[in-house]
């Protein structure tokens, strides 16, 4: 799962910056754009791109959200950034957001006409509403989402609360001397 998210992460952020670069061009300098119709096309493509990188993170980010909080618990001090609980927070609150969203989408999809399929206006028309609405969680965990891969880093490295500690103490000699053999 941390592979997925991973990947989101990397295209999340190429996503991001595409718009960055697009709406830098296409706006003026109070950031208004130039023609809004083109503008507004092209936020809805952000939007679904974005969507589309999160579904395979989606249905392990539950998951990925309660093991980073346990990993985050065990943690010693010394090894908690202090931003890691509010970003744990934040992706907690964008994803419960989420999954809001997509019970809302799915109604609106079985309210649509039976001839609404992909490429069909009115299921485009609410389809993109809906990726609109959820771009804006989409856009936290893509800028909170590295919390998650870092907590589980400093746990990888933490020592183990089933070890005991390194001792500073030589081992014991036996007074026996090993043979050497040649």
């Amino acid at each position: 799962m941390l592979i997925e998210l991973g990947r989101f992460l990397r295209d999340s952020q190429k996503i991001l910056d595409a718009w960055n670069a697009y709406s830098d061009e296409h706006t003026d300098l109070d950031g208004w754009p130039y023609d809004e119709d083109a503008y507004g096309r092209r936020a809805g493509m952000r939007d679904a791109a974005t969507a589309e990188a999160f579904d395979s993170v989606r249905d392990g980010a539950h998951h990925l959200l309660a093991t980073a909080q346990t990993q985050l618990a065990q943690l010693p001090a010394h090894a908690v950034q202090n931003r890691w609980v509010w970003q744990l927070l934040v992706l907690r609150e964008a994803l419960d957001r989420l999954d809001v969203l997509h019970e809302k989408w799915l109604r609106t999809r079985d309210s649509l006409p039976a001839d609404a399929r992909p490429g069909n206006e009115a299921f485009d028309d609410a389809l993109a509403e809906h990726h609109a609405e959820a771009w804006s969680c989409l856009d936290d965990w893509g800028t909170h989402g590295h919390a998650v891969r870092d907590i589980n880093a400093a746990a990888r490295h933490a020592p183990s609360p089933l070890a005991p500690p390194p001792t500073a103490a030589a081992a014991p000699v036996t007074g026996r001397a090993g043979k050497v053999r040649s």
